[in-house]
């Protein structure tokens, strides 16, 4: 019985690995998505959309390993949590990888364009919301509930930067009619990582569930009274004894 217990948490610990390996090559198609959109970098570009189908096959691939341990293991609740978790986690990093490529796509577009003004605050976002996908994952590896709320508190960040964002590419257009063509794929751009950033969130929430046995709204810009400008901090989770 020992033994079998040793293997399955072999196996877990493979899972975890796997999603980890998972994460960091969608995180590195999101680098490299806004390298090639700042540096108008086409082939660079074209790697991140080929890069897509790679993606997709990590995610089928864990997919059936965790169906694996559930049909041919019996897991125990906490077991059956930390699975769950995994399932639900590549799915939030295979819809990174997607937005990978709808930047990578934007990047193709923009490619013979020359930028209205330099390109700062996506870089900036963008490298903040790459932050919130590691910790995400490695709050998952860890089981720390701490590395959990600097995600969420990240993703505050990454909201306010969105919504100034927003509010100064409305500007520039009203006030430039003929930067449009070129204002509304970058704000689509900004969006993206907005939405990057909240699937990390949900990953943060979904590590707190498999600690607490509670899914709950962490993120203050995930709850249905949020206003953008807002100081509402995040509840912090307590880790529920086994």
């Amino acid at each position: 019985m020992r033994r079998t217990r040793q293997a399955f948490d072999e196996q877990l610990e493979q899972l975890e690995q796997r999603l980890l390996e998972m994460g960091e090559f969608v995180e590195a198609m999101l680098e490299k998505s806004v390298r090639a959109l700042t540096s108008h970098d086409v082939e660079l570009a074209r790697e991140v959309i080929a890069a897509d189908d790679v993606a997709d096959e990590m995610d089928i691939s864990i997919e059936q390993q965790c169906m694996r341990l559930l049909a041919l293991q019996q897991p125990m609740s906490r077991d059956l949590r930390t699975i769950g978790t995994v399932m639900k986690v590549i799915s939030d990093v295979e819809r990174i990888g997607d937005y990978s490529v709808d930047i990578g796509r934007t990047a193709i577009r923009l490619a013979d364009t020359e930028y209205f003004k330099p390109l700062v605050d996506i870089p900036k976002m963008a490298e903040l919301v790459r932050t919130m996908l590691r910790q995400a994952l490695e709050a998952l590896v860890a089981r720390d509930l701490e590395i959990v709320f600097r995600v969420v508190e990240l993703d505050d960040k990454v909201d306010r930067m969105w919504y100034r964002l927003q509010e100064e590419l409305e500007h520039i257009m009203e006030q430039r009619p003929e930067v449009v063509r070129q204002a509304v794929p970058l704000l689509l751009v900004a969006r993206y990582l907005e939405r990057v950033a909240d699937h990390s969130v949900n990953i943060a929430e979904r590590v707190a569930y498999m600690e607490t046995g509670r899914l709950e709204t962490l993120a203050a810009s995930h709850r249905a009274d949020y206003q953008p400008e807002g100081n509402q901090p995040a509840e912090r989770p307590e880790a529920k004894p086994e």
